[in-house]
């Protein structure tokens, strides 16, 4: 089975045509395929495996757009191109959330009122979820620590191959800095920017996912770590290596340290950093994973289809 992978990030549009035989090549637009696989970034609390896409599928991406606005609108907007392009072949959403279906609840859970939690969905769901379980698929072993570096970056537990911790929460905005947004900040400084310095909730979801991160540390620009100032590289191996060391204790130890995405494949002397900033840790392995989302989201596709 021929999957056509569609993966819409928040400023761009990826196409890969995945054969049977597990090849993939990049295509420039919708060709034809017998199925199409979707990377779809927050599946909620609803979605724990792939979907078949149907209007009730749609209609709840539609409402996980809430919790992530700029990706799954993206996401949407790509599936609706998709379908009007092949109207008969099927189409699979696969969730960046889903690989973290199996945090324990201790790590997913926030500690704020019941209401919040129970009404209005407010937890860690975790993302990259695709890019770990493909790093996880190709490292086999007890302890493992992935971390994403890229346009987006989190740092991930697994443990035998499940996701038990990662550093992204409630949205893609949690946890250690990245391109363009700030990653964790003290919900009380918001408060005060807002009560004191009258930012708007627009103002400061621009400002937070827009012009923070490594752009905001260096003075602008795109959050290209081949662009970023020393201050902007000395917090981003900081925050890097302090979270290493969080699943790390989440994972009981560590066996590998893995890394992926744009950063993680290609910054050599930043991981160089990073790692020699967490082998306190003890004996442990680094392994450089190129990312293969595509292959990933293929085969989910077939699965759910077969």
């Amino acid at each position: 089975m021929d999957v056509l992978v569609v993966n819409a990030g928040s400023t761009s549009l990826k196409l890969d045509l995945v054969t049977g035989e597990q090849e993939s090549q990049p295509v420039d637009h919708f060709v034809t395929a017998d199925a199409v696989g979707h990377r779809v970034v927050h599946g909620g609390r609803r979605f724990e495996q792939p979907a078949v896409v149907d209007d009730e599928v749609v209609k709840a991406i539609e409402e996980m757009a809430l919790l992530a606005p700029l990706h799954n609108t993206r996401a949407l907007e790509a599936l609706r191109q998709a379908q009007e392009a092949l109207p008969d072949v099927p189409h699979v959403a696969v969730f960046d959330t889903a690989f973290h279906r199996t945090m324990p609840r201790a790590a997913a859970t926030y500690a704020v009122p019941e209401r919040w939690r129970d009404e209005w969905q407010v937890r860690r769901y975790g993302f990259h979820g695709i890019s770990v379980q493909w790093a996880a698929s190709q490292i086999r072993v007890e302890r493992l620590v992935v971390c994403h570096l890229g346009g987006g970056c989190s740092v991930t537990a697994v443990r035998n191959g499940r996701s038990v911790d990662t550093t992204m929460g409630f949205s893609p905005l949690e946890g250690v800095p990245m391109a363009t947004r700030s990653g964790s900040v003290d919900p009380e400084a918001l408060l005060y920017l807002q009560r004191v310095h009258g930012l708007t909730p627009e103002q400061l979801g621009d400002e937070l996912e827009n012009r923070s991160g490594l752009a905001g540390l260096s003075g602008g620009g795109s959050g290209d770590v081949r662009e970023a100032s020393p201050l902007a590289l000395d917090v981003f191996v900081h925050r890097v290596a302090a979270a290493i060391g969080a699943m790390a204790v989440a994972c009981g130890g560590l066996d590998v340290l893995a890394f992926t995405g744009g950063i993680g494949e290609h910054a050599t002397e930043v991981r160089e950093r990073i790692v020699e900033r967490v082998r306190f840790l003890g004996s442990f392995a680094v392994q450089v994973v190129p990312a293969r989302e595509e292959l990933v989201i293929a085969a989910e596709t077939r699965r759910v289809l077969q």
